[in-house]
């Protein structure tokens, strides 16, 4: 079976299948072209075996550097096989080609004697079958085998045999091209390139895949050679980030072309490739003892590289050529190389600390601090990768033992806490290793206990290791020590995570001691992340400064805890442009801790805003990123909102099953924070069900009625379910206490989403016209618009609520509004109880026609109909009684369920009454 599933080369297995076809039936010739390694020699393969399906005969033979030299060697190897046939031909020409092929003694022939002789016996063999030969790297053959072939090659007109060759592109060939058809092969499309190494390493992460894209360049033995060492070097090349080591196959691509130039060409290239950017302005200023860019011209001619002269920048025709002129170079010619690089970088410190970081002999502990204070510079970008490779060879350069086990832990808390990929717990024993008088060092410390999270998720021994860290340092509570910081930062999740007040001492202990003063988003987020409701409003003043900052804001990791300090204030919305930047920067390759954290905050803030379908979709990314880069503590975070989303969407059973599942998970571990969050889905389910005495119980669950627990931020997402539960089950004296508990804290004063609910519990319960006109006030302005859940529950209670006291066409009004939203984002539960309530006005909803669309609701199918008749969003909501964007909102979902992308494919789709479902 011929081999029809190379990647990427339909185009070049057509003109296979064509030549073949020819060959057998009249003859034909064909030279195949490419640069090494782009599977030329797969394509002769692929044409053997369609030669073989065709039933024809395949003689090969392959060029060899070690065989140029010897007359006839080429083609001896490919009429081997026939030589037997010898005897078919008249004596001259049989004497005359058996000498040459050395078969036979005597007097060297006259060349066209061989040639004529050759061919007569490839008409001969083919007279009985059809024939092909294939020759592989014809730029190696030799010189007599090569005239021989190139007089067959003009005369297969009429005679059904083939002859196809492949040689290198660049390289000279003694096979006379003119009159062959040639076969130019590129290297693969990027599409082709991703279908074989997906195909061949299935398993690589995102960055190493990229990376070995762009190494490759869409050579096919590039990207079978290079994975194998892709991963080791991994933690090598921060300096020389194409610089990988090669294969024996890898390097011989290059080896023959580079070996062939001028040792001064050679260490300019060698310079050219741990420079990096190809800037020729830093090569020409390295020391005088080093060649200049004069010497470039012959690596110009070898097509090596080129110039652009505009950008005056030199660039490599394949990146693989770097790490070829590395290997091919000795140690000293790289040490002297960096060494200049330094020289010439002196204005760049972080460049510099690396090429001084090659070029040292041994231990420098000037060198070692240039490298820490890199790695410091290059995580405010987000490359944590980047930082741990600097401060694993800063250690390396360490001076003393107590320097090298503090830059090591570093180290291990950078990949335990962001890269992912870092293999942090060798990284954190290397450290104890190396100064076991240091063993309680913050970084080290913090180190341990993102470990132990991500490991058996045990909080509470990880809140111990890291508060006594803190308690026993030297930092002497500088609020410029970042280690101190980090572990600050580290103490507030893990406080959190363990629920209890108790938790929160040391860190607030800490806080107080802190001089001058806490930086200011950990001063921020330890008002608003830990207990909003009793200091929350304290932080108003300093949160816009902060939050403002974001759109010029670089640094991922202050980003993320921005958007932590932002979520109790309802504040998430003001950072989604730049969650969204870390979201990118993560499915791009950078730090799973960003992606996930940026993740987190996305799906909260779309549960409140009604984007539930995209809750859903982020939900799963974050669990599946946590699956891929080890992360699998936060996989209960993505579980809680897939379950809420769940729950709003009337999936009940799914909502309760992912409960229990981070119940399970969160009970043996101590993360009490994960085991109350469990209750918030299975709170909503209650509600939607209609089971309020169960709605009650786990509202309670998270905080009891009259109230606000403490250090239990996520009570305030369930204060209007609780006082809505209590009053449906008769317990008015519970409901009255939590709305005075509310009312108390000032939570109205956190965020208008607060200020929303509040008014809304205080209609629950208290039966005046003042606190109706309070609500009604909030619901004409924005907080209604954006707060899209939030607000449609309240005007469904407050529909409710004035149907009872007869104000129908009031409660209507409310009701349409909060079916409208209810509608948009597919919360089923509240769609049918808003609906009974509108029936219960005497309100006349529009049925779903008996032939139309079954997955459409009532309120869709009217839209849908109203836009089919040509009316504008505009125009339908002012029919509806509707707003233009929820109109918008409502088609975005209708054309999927149609299965149409327009509104021009509506009435086709509306009067063929197909069932989407």
């Amino acid at each position: 079976m011929a081999n029809t599933e190379l990647f990427g080369r339909r185009a070049e297995l057509t003109q296979l299948a064509g030549f073949v076809d020819s060959a057998r039936n009249r003859g034909d010739a064909r030279l195949i072209w490419g640069e090494p390694g782009v599977g030329k020699s797969a394509l002769l393969a692929t044409a053997a075996d369609l030669a073989h399906e065709a039933g024809m005969r395949v003689l090969r033979a392959s060029g060899s550097e070690f065989e140029a030299d010897v007359s006839y060697s080429c083609l001896n190897q490919l009429l081997l096989p026939v030589h037997e046939d010898l005897e078919r031909l008249p004596s001259g020409p049989r004497e005359a080609l058996a000498v040459a092929l050395g078969f036979g003694a005597g007097p060297p022939a006259d060349a066209l004697l061989v040639c004529n002789a050759a061919l007569l016996l490839l008409r001969s063999v083919a007279a009985d079958v059809p024939v092909v030969l294939l020759i592989d790297d014809v730029q190696w053959i030799d010189r007599a085998s090569a005239v021989v072939l190139s007089f067959i090659a003009r005369r297969l007109d009429g005679c059904r045999a083939g002859l196809l060759a492949s040689a290198r592109t660049g390289t000279g060939s003694l096979l006379d091209p003119r009159g062959l058809a040639e076969i130019v092969v590129a290297p693969l499309d990027d599409e082709a390139a991703g279908q074989l190494v997906d195909a061949t390493v299935p398993r690589l992460t995102p960055r190493t895949r990229q990376r070995l894209l762009d190494l490759a360049q869409g050579n096919p033995l590039a990207l079978l050679e290079l994975p194998s060492t892709l991963v080791g070097a991994a933690n090598r090349t921060a300096a020389q980030p194409e610089v990988v080591p090669l294969s024996d196959r890898l390097q011989a691509m290059f080896a023959a072309r580079i070996a062939e130039l001028p040792g001064p060409t050679r260490r300019l290239l060698l310079l050219a490739t741990f420079e990096g950017t190809g800037d020729l302005r830093v090569l020409r200023a390295v020391p005088d003892d080093q060649p200049g860019p004069a010497d470039l011209a012959p690596a110009e001619r070898a097509q090596l590289v080129g110039v652009d002269d505009a950008t005056a920048r030199i660039a490599f025709r394949h990146p693989l050529i770097r790490s070829a002129i590395v290997a091919m170079s000795t140690h000293e010619e790289r040490r002297g190389a960096h060494a200049a690089l330094a020289h010439a970088l002196r204005g760049d410190g972080q460049r510099r600390a690396w090429h001084l970081a090659a070029a040292a002999a041994g231990p420098d502990e000037a060198v070692a601090e240039l490298l820490e204070d890199a790695a410091h510079r290059v995580m405010l970008r987000g490359d944590a990768l980047a930082a741990v490779t600097a401060l694993i060879r800063a250690a390396e350069l360490s001076e003393t033992s107590s320097g090298r086990g503090r830059r090591l832990a570093e180290a291990a808390y950078i990949g335990a806490e962001a890269a992912g990929a870092v293999d942090a717990k060798t990284l954190l024993t290397d450290a104890r290793r190396a100064a076991p008088d240091g063993a309680g060092s913050l970084h080290a410390a913090n180190a341990a206990a993102f470990l132990m999270l991500n490991g058996d998720g045990d909080v509470n021994t990880a809140h111990r290791l890291l508060a006594g860290a803190i308690e026993t340092a030297g930092h002497g509570y500088r609020a410029e020590d970042p280690a101190l910081v980090e572990a600050m930062h580290t103490m507030l999740l893990l406080c959190w995570y363990g629920g209890a007040p108790g938790y929160w001492e040391p860190f607030y202990r800490a806080l107080d001691r802190m001089r001058p003063q806490p930086p200011d988003v950990l001063a921020l987020a330890s008002r608003t992340f830990p207990d909003p409701v009793r200091t929350g409003a304290s932080a108003l003043p300093r949160i816009d400064a902060i939050v403002g900052s974001l759109p010029e804001e670089a640094d991922p990791t202050r980003i993320m805890r921005i958007g932590t300090a932002s979520v109790y204030l309802d504040r998430l919305g003001d950072c989604r442009e730049s969650s969204w930047r870390l979201v990118q920067h993560g499915r791009d390759g950078g730090p799973p801790r960003r992606h996930l954290g940026a993740l987190m905050h996305l799906c909260l803030d779309d549960y409140l805003v009604g984007r539930w379908d995209e809750a859903e979709e982020l939900a799963r990314e974050g669990q599946r990123v946590c699956a891929e880069t080890g992360f699998s503590f936060f996989a209960w975070y993505f579980r809680y909102n897939r379950a809420i989303i769940a729950a709003g969407r009337g999936r009940f059973d799914e909502a309760y099953t992912l409960a229990d599942e981070i119940t399970h998970w969160a009970l043996p571990r101590g993360v009490s924070a994960a085991a109350l969050f469990a209750h918030h889905p299975r709170t909503l389910a209650a509600l939607g069900q209609g089971d309020w005495d169960a709605a009650f119980r786990h509202a309670a669950a998270m905080s009891p009625p009259g109230v606000l627990a403490s250090h239990v931020p996520h009570c305030t997402w369930v204060m209007f379910d609780l006082v809505e539960a209590a009053v449906r089950t008769g317990r008015t004296v519970e409901a009255r206490a939590h709305v005075e508990a509310m009312r108390a804290a000032g939570v109205a004063a956190l965020s208008t989403r607060m200020a929303l609910i509040q008014a809304g519990a205080d209609v629950l319960v208290q039966d005046d016209d003042a606190a109706t006109a309070r609500l009604e006030a909030l619901l004409a302005g924005p907080a209604a618009e954006r707060w899209l859940f939030e607000a449609s529950r309240i005007r469904l209670a407050l529909g409710e609520q004035l149907r009872r006291t007869r104000s129908t066409s009031h409660a209507r009004r409310h009701l349409l509004a909060a079916l409208d939203g209810f509608a948009a984002m597919g919360a089923e539960p509240w769609i049918d109880r808003t609906r009974t309530e509108l029936r219960a006005t005497k309100y006349r909803l529009p049925d779903v026609q008996p032939d139309g669309p079954a997955a459409l609701t009532a309120q869709e199918l009217q839209i849908a109909e109203l836009a089919a008749s040509g009316l504008t969003n505009k125009q339908i909501a002012e029919r509806m009684y509707l707003s233009h964007r929820t109109v918008g909102a409502h088609l975005y979902r209708i054309f999927p369920k149609l299965g149409v992308a327009s509104r021009a494919g509506l009435r086709d789709a509306l009067s063929s009454g197909a069932d989407p479902r």
